[in-house]
């Protein structure tokens, strides 16, 4: 055999032994893929699940705050309505005092 006929005859034998791996890649991969495919979808539903929980727990936070903000305001009417009463018999009780004050001042 030349020289060049023995290159020919290596280069056939590389090309058909790269092909030969590359399709036992091939294959694994394809069966490696599904198994790979399902625990993306577990996973993907493991995070769905936790984002469901975390949202749900906020609401019910928002909830109890909603709850509280309603307590408090209720809590200020309560101590305005209050304050307007003490206001109302403070200032009813300076006048009385006043009003005390005029006489006493007229009387003398």
């Amino acid at each position: 055999m030349s020289r060049p006929m023995l290159l020919v005859f290596l280069l056939l034998i590389l090309i058909i032994t790269s092909q030969f791996e590359w399709r036992q890649q091939l294959v694994s991969d394809m069966d490696t893929n599904p198994r790979e495919s399902q625990k993306q979808q577990q996973i993907s539903k493991r995070e769905e699940s936790v984002k469901e929980k975390i949202i749900l727990s906020q609401e019910k936070n928002i909830q109890r705050l909603n709850e509280l903000v309603r307590s408090l305001r209720e809590q200020l009417r309560q101590c305005r309505s209050n304050n307007d009463t003490l206001n109302g018999t403070f200032s009813s009780l300076t006048e009385n005092v006043i009003e005390l004050e005029r006489q006493q001042i007229l009387e003398d």
